[in-house]
């Protein structure tokens, strides 16, 4: 599957004139590589994705802080929306260093989860125990992107990095 992915980001680099670089990450919903302009200055990050659902949601989320104006949360970085191609499920963004928050592949637009309060409290726990002492600050920077509607669940230290 990631030689798929690698595909559709060199045919995306192609079309945009971009050198593909180090990969940057991968998961359950796609790998993320660097790319550099070859035409001028200046390092993007693309994500490739395995499945059309995922991609969607992500370029949403993506589109919506934009729409925004946003460029941080609550002192987190998040990446910007350079451009994408609905065809390949890839999405070209800025890098950004910590603090950051990304990683919205799995996240939710406008309707909040209904889960119950036992799982809730489970999620809750189980975050507590990832983040320590910082679980009230990256607490606060989820609850300011479910002021825009946009819910995240896949929450870890990997995607919202102090």
């Amino acid at each position: 599957m990631q030689e798929a992915l690698i595909h559709n980001a060199q045919i995306y680099a192609s079309r945009h004139n971009l050198q593909l670089g180090e990969r940057l990450g991968y998961g359950i919903h796609g790998i993320v590589i660097v790319a550099e302009n070859k035409s001028k200055p200046g390092k993007t990050a693309i994500k490739a994705h395995k499945d059309s659902e995922a991609y969607v949601r992500e370029r949403e989320v993506y589109q919506r802080l934009g729409e925004a104006g946003l460029t941080e949360i609550r002192g987190f970085h998040v990446p910007e929306l350079i451009r994408y191609d609905d065809q390949l499920r890839i999405i070209e963004m800025t890098i950004v260093t910590p603090p950051f928050v990304l990683d919205f592949a799995g996240a939710r637009l406008d309707v909040p989860p209904d889960f119950s309060e036992e799982i809730w409290a489970e999620w809750e726990a189980e975050k507590r125990e990832q983040f320590g002492s910082r679980w009230p600050e990256a607490r606060a920077a989820l609850g300011a992107l479910e002021e825009l509607d946009i819910y995240v669940l896949d929450v870890s230290p990997r995607n919202i990095m102090f």
